[in-house]
């Protein structure tokens, strides 16, 4: 799965998918998709990631207690 990283603009690809969607997990692996040499996978925050739209990653998979907390 590719997502956007905010700051730089940067294309990310997801390594673990499974990690994206889990609320209790902060941080994914990816790696940039940018340049010629493809770079080793790397941390990334889930709070500096977006989709390609610019959409903001869904609650359920950012905050562990969406069902208990009203916006």
């Amino acid at each position: 799965m590719f997502l956007r990283h905010v700051s730089s603009g940067d294309i990310v690809e997801v390594m673990d998918v499974e990690a994206l969607s889990n609320p209790f997990r902060n941080e994914v692996k990816g790696r940039f998709h940018a340049g010629e040499e493809m770079p080793d996978p790397t941390g990334f925050r889930k709070s500096d990631m977006t989709f390609l739209s610019g959409e903001r990653l869904p609650r359920c998979w950012v905050d562990p207690y969406y069902k208990e907390r009203k916006i």
